[in-house]
C-alpha cells in the first residue's frame, strides 16, 4: 500500500511541480508588461486626459438645468471606454511586436519560456494595466457625481455596475489586439483591431441587414459575420447606469461567460499563430 502511494505520488509532483513553474514564469512575464505599460507616457496622457474631462463635467453640468448626475455619469463611463479601448488597440498591438523589434523575443524565448507563456503574461499584464487605470477613472467619476450631488445616490451603484461590463469590453478588446499583433505589424493591428471594434458595436445590425437582403449568398455571409466578430452590445450599459440603473446579475453573468469564452478561443488562436512564427 505505501509502494502503491509513493508511485502516485512521483506521478502527480511532477506535473505539479510543472505547473507551478508555469504559473510563475507566467506570473514574471505579465508583472514585466504591467511595469512596461505603466511607464509608457501615452498612458499617462491618456488618464490625465479622462480626469481632466471628467473634472469639467462638474463644471459644465452647473450650465444645465437639470440631469446633473446623468451627464456626469455618462461622460465619465464613455472616457472610460474610449480610452480605455485606445490603451486596449495601440498598446496591445505594440506588445508582442515591440519585443520582437528589440530582439528581447530571442532572449525571452531561449530561457526556459514557452511561447503560449509569453502571449498569456503579455496578455494579463495588459489587463492589470486596464483594471487599475479604470478604477482611478471611476473614483474620479464617483467623486464628481459626489460634488455634484452632494451625497450618495443610486447612480453611485450604476456607475460601479457599468464600469465592470465596461472592463469586460476592455479585456476582449485586449485579446483581438494581442492575436492581430501576433502576425502583424502594430500599424496594421491597430487598423484591423479598430475595425473590429467599430463593427462590434453594430454586431446586432448584421441580423437586421442579412433579414433585408435579398441574395442569399449576403444573408449567409453576414449571419457568418455576426457570429463570428465579438458582439460589443452585450456590454453595452452606459445609457442606462446614467439614469441610475444597475446593470441585472443576469446581464452581467452572460456578459462575463460571452467575454471569458470569446477571449479564451483568440488567445488560443494567437498562441497557435505565435507558435509558428519562425524569428530566425
Amino acid at each position: 500500500m505505501a509502494t502503491q502511494q509513493m508511485q502516485v505520488s512521483n506521478v502527480i509532483s511532477p506535473r505539479s511541480e510543472t505547473r507551478a513553474v508555469s504559473f510563475i514564469r507566467v506570473r514574471a512575464i505579465a508583472l514585466n508588461t504591467f511595469r512596461e505599460s505603466v511607464r509608457d507616457r501615452v498612458l499617462y496622457n491618456l488618464v490625465l486626459f479622462v480626469l481632466i474631462l471628467v473634472g469639467a463635467s462638474i463644471f459644465i453640468s452647473d450650465l444645465s438645468l437639470a440631469g446633473e448626475s446623468k451627464f456626469t455619469a455618462s461622460l465619465g463611463l464613455s472616457a472610460i471606454l474610449v480610452f480605455g479601448g485606445l490603451i486596449a488597440i495601440f498598446i496591445g498591438t505594440a506588445l508582442v511586436y515591440k519585443e520582437i523589434d528589440k530582439r528581447t523575443i530571442y532572449t525571452l524565448l531561449s530561457k526556459p519560456v514557452k511561447r503560449h507563456e509569453f502571449i498569456i503574461g503579455k496578455y494579463i499584464g495588459l489587463c492589470v494595466t486596464l483594471f487599475i487605470n479604470p478604477v482611478i477613472m471611476v473614483l474620479a467619476t464617483e467623486a464628481a457625481l459626489l460634488y455634484v450631488n452632494g451625497t450618495f445616490v443610486g447612480v453611485h451603484l450604476a456607475v460601479l455596475s457599468a464600469a465592470y461590463l465596461v472592463f469586460l469590453e476592455l479585456a476582449l478588446m485586449v485579446a483581438v489586439s494581442m492575436m492581430f499583433s501576433s502576425f502583424t505589424t502594430p500599424l496594421f493591428a491597430a487598423l484591423f483591431s479598430f475595425a473590429f471594434y467599430v463593427v462590434g458595436q453594430f454586431s446586432n445590425d448584421l441580423l437586421d441587414m442579412a433579414s433585408l437582403a435579398n441574395s442569399s449568398v449576403t444573408k449567409s455571409l453576414l449571419k457568418v459575420a455576426y457570429y463570428l466578430l465579438p458582439n460589443f452590445s452585450n456590454f453595452a450599459f452606459i445609457s442606462e447606469a446614467s439614469h441610475g440603473l444597475v446593470a441585472p446579475a443576469q446581464m452581467a453573468l452572460k456578459a462575463t461567460l460571452y467575454a471569458i469564452v470569446y477571449i479564451s478561443i483568440l488567445i488560443a488562436a494567437s498562441v497557435l499563430i505565435f507558435e509558428r512564427r519562425n524569428f530566425k
